[in-house]
């Protein structure tokens, strides 16, 4: 089975837990675009109504309006009922890593307010150790991020890349980089890692989202799996 087709499985499960009347967190990526788009048709179709959508980026604003769903934001809605997005890595504790697509700092302000977090993957994403895949996404400022990248590689032991388009910086849609940090076998501690960068002026923000998730429905050829934090 293709991997697009275990997105689209996995973004159908958890659009089955949206009902009227909820403020829905939106994620940002390519599997939550399935979600967005079902939910979308349903809102257009009438069979979901007063939904209202807290986008984590600028594109999935733009996705969400074609559909006609209503958007808010935090300062009218600070409460979230339920909030889906995909992630790049999913531990046994079902921590995970975020921000491939690079909207780790709206997507992690959006889902910390939501009484429910459910991630959407599928299998390949699973991993004994968050790191494993691939780099663990770091927001910095522009200004200072050569002395953050040197600060990332010798704090945590990493080795940093400032991701780029074309040869230019990538830029968020909050103006910010973003520096990847390939760690050598993984990350050992990701509470560890956390509180090294939480107290770090310059950065924005990371990618290890950490005792938020609730649900993760996983999607592999032999049918999907919905697991759920104790």
């Amino acid at each position: 089975m293709k991997q697009e087709q275990l997105k689209a499985q996995a973004a159908a499960k958890a659009v089955t837990f949206v009902a009227d009347g909820m403020v829905l967190g939106l994620g940002t990526g390519s599997t939550t675009r399935y979600a967005v788009d079902m939910i979308g048709e349903k809102v257009k179709s009438g069979a979901l109504k007063n939904i209202v959508g807290i986008p984590t980026s600028e594109a999935t604003a733009r996705q969400a309006t074609a559909w006609g769903i209503l958007l808010g934001d935090l300062a009218d809605y600070p409460r979230i009922d339920l909030a889906i997005d995909g992630a790049d890595e999913v531990s046994p504790a079902l921590d995970v890593t975020k921000g491939w697509g690079g909207a780790l700092v709206r997507e992690k302000l959006v889902e910390m307010h939501a009484e429910r977090l459910v991630i959407i993957v599928d299998s390949g994403k699973m991993v004994e150790k968050l790191g494993t895949r691939g780099p663990l996404p770091v927001e910095v400022t522009p200004f200072g991020w050569q002395v953050q990248a040197r600060w990332l590689a010798e704090k945590l032991g990493c080795r940093v890349e400032r991701r780029e388009t074309d040869g230019e910086p990538f830029v968020t849609d909050n103006q910010n980089y973003i520096l990847h940090c390939f760690f050598p076998g993984g990350i050992d501690d990701p509470h560890a890692v956390h509180r090294a960068l939480a107290g770090r002026t310059g950065v924005v923000g990371h990618g290890l989202f950490l005792d938020m998730v609730t649900d993760v429905i996983v999607a592999a050829p032999s049918g999907i799996r919905h697991l759920r934090r104790a």
